[in-house]
C-alpha cells in the first residue's frame, strides 16, 4: 500500500463477482459519515487502530487489529478518528459493491472519485 493518497482510500480486489467481493485496503484519512446502498459489508482489522460508528455519532467505540467490524447495506458509518496507522482491512461485501456505491450524508463531503482509488 502507498504511504499517501489523494482519495480517503486505496484499496486492491482480491476477488472481484457478481455474489462478493473481497478487498484489502488502507485508510488515510477520517472517513465523514456515509452508507452503501446496495451490499452488506463486513470489515477486518489487520493493523492500525481508529474509532468507528454506526447510525449515530452516539454509538462510537474504538477497533483494533484483530476486531471484525459488520454493518448491512444502508447503515450509515463512520470512522471519524484515526488514532494509530497504517489502517488496514480486509473487506468482505455482498453482493459485490459497485465502486459508486458510496453515498455520502452530507453530499459536500465527497464523491466516489474522491472517497476510494481501486485497484482490480
Amino acid at each position: 500500500m502507498p504511504e499517501t493518497a489523494k482519495t480517503l482510500l486505496v484499496d486492491y480486489y482480491l476477488t472481484n463477482r457478481d455474489t462478493a467481493s473481497a478487498r484489502v485496503f488502507r485508510v488515510y484519512k477520517p472517513t465523514p459519515p456515509h452508507y452503501h446502498a446496495t451490499c452488506d459489508e463486513y470489515l477486518y482489522v489487520f493493523s492500525g487502530r481508529g474509532t468507528f460508528w454506526m447510525n449515530s455519532p452516539e454509538s462510537q467505540f474504538e477497533f483494533g487489529p484483530g476486531r471484525l467490524l459488520f454493518f448491512e447495506r444502508g447503515t450509515v458509518h463512520a470512522i471519524p478518528e484515526i488514532l494509530e496507522s497504517p489502517l488496514i482491512f480486509l473487506s468482505i461485501d455482498t453482493p459485490r459493491r459497485h465502486p459508486k456505491d458510496i453515498i455520502f450524508v452530507n453530499p459536500g463531503d465527497g464523491t466516489p472519485e474522491s472517497f476510494i482509488q481501486a485497484h482490480n
